[in-house]
């Protein structure tokens, strides 16, 4: 009830393209080239290099705009990116890819209005570009419109059936929505056209571990590992399972390292956060709860564990504080509203604990605990009535 999983979808950029803004210069083509087997062997500083040259030579060859664009995002270096990709609009404006590119870009600096824009426009010049729809699903998800991604990923899938990428990305959505047995299919199916597609193998662990199997969960998470070593968010989910099962130095391990792999990815933080939680290591655990939300400060799980961590540090005003953040983040997080009822119930704010226990329960009618709690209080406040139908409620689900 205070877990939180990293996801991760991998997204498809093109790297080059012919017909279209190439240049006559042979020197500004062989650098092109060059560039382009760089990027091929995954050195992309070289790949810049080598289409900045290209450039100089030729000022107006579009696709080394492009594919230095394409460099600076495998860097992380979107705004650089984007840069590049809008010079290449200027160039040839009717060019479908770069604003599939482009669009990627911003969806990774989370701008999911322009991301939209820009996938939209590809998908008008070219309305058989698989690529744009999954593109543009990827910024629909990240906004919580599933319906929409759902439909731009089944859109790509039609457009391109051995399309892999978006059978996990739609099977990751699935399982946003609790459609498990949906999720589990598509990302069997991603796997089965890109057996080496390690993010595929990462999302249908993603749905394992939903589903309480964390030895499929484990292996596939694993397998993710295996086919790209430098998957941080993989690193990330194993720990989170090594966690479920208790296995706390495992756990810390496989954390740290995928923040010793990407120094940015918050959730691994609050990942890390809730192995040392549940070794009691307190002040740690709000360490790296705390790290996690100066990264990403919507992380809305980092503010309701760190309030709990505070609580059991007797902070009830701390904790209270970051139950209450992450509820104004998300107005829906159960465990925000049960958290903080813990913290007022040991303040002895009985009406207040009561409130939240209530509100938890209306939001998952099957928390047990939440049941019991609220019984208890009701004890306490001689309402024998309304104790003994919590308590009955309680027990009923944990048959």
């Amino acid at each position: 009830m205070r877990k939180i999983f990293g996801l991760c979808v991998l997204v498809v950029l093109a790297s080059s393209f012919y017909g279209y803004g190439q240049s006559t210069n042979k020197a500004a083509e062989a650098a092109l080239a060059k560039g382009i087997n760089a990027g091929k062997n995954r050195d992309f500083n070289s790949a810049i290099s080598d289409y900045t040259k290209a450039i100089e030579l030729d000022p107006k060859f579009t696709i080394a705009y492009n594919n230095r664009g394409l460099a600076y995002s495998n860097l992380n270096k979107y705004t650089e990116a984007i840069v590049d990709y809008t010079k290449a609009i200027e160039i040839s404006p009717n060019l479908a890819i770069v604003y599939n590119n482009r669009g990627l870009a911003y969806n990774d600096l989370k701008q999911y209005p322009e991301a939209i824009a820009d996938c939209t426009k590809a998908i008008k010049l070219e309305s058989k570009l698989a690529i744009a729809y999954n593109n543009r699903g990827l910024a629909y998800r990240n906004l919580k419109k599933y319906t929409e991604a759902i439909a731009d990923y089944t859109k790509a899938i039609e457009l391109n059936p051995k399309l892999a990428i978006a059978y996990s990305n739609r099977g990751l959505t699935y399982n946003d929505l609790k459609k498990y047995p949906e999720a589990t299919d598509d990302c069997t199916k991603a796997i089965k056209l890109e057996s080496k597609l390690a993010i595929a193998h990462n999302n249908r662990g993603l749905v394992y571990s939903n589903l309480n199997k964390y030895t499929e969960a484990m292996s596939d998470y694993t397998k993710a590992i295996e086919l790209d070593p430098k998957l941080a968010i993989a690193y990330s989910n194993r720990g989170l399972t090594y966690d479920d099962l208790m296995q706390y130095p495992e756990a810390i391990a496989d954390c740290t390292k995928a923040i010793e792999l990407d120094p940015k990815l918050a959730i691994a933080y609050n990942n890390r956060g809730l192995a040392y939680y549940d070794l009691k290591k307190y002040p740690g655990a709000i360490f790296d709860y705390t790290k996690a939300i100066e990264l990403d400060p919507n992380l809305v799980a980092s503010y309701s564990n760190r309030g709990l961590a505070y609580r059991n540090l007797n902070k009830y005003p701390e904790a209270i504080a970051d139950c209450t953040k992450a509820i104004e983040l998300d107005p829906k997080y159960i465990f925000a509203f049960y958290n903080r009822g813990l913290a007022y119930d040991d303040l002895k704010k009985y009406p207040e604990a009561i409130a939240d226990y209530t509100r938890a329960i209306e939001l998952e009618p099957k928390l047990a605990v939440a049941y019991y709690n609220r019984g208890t209080l009701f004890k306490h406040l001689r309402k024998t009535k309304e104790a003994e139908a919590d308590f009955a409620k309680a027990k009923s689900l944990e048959k």
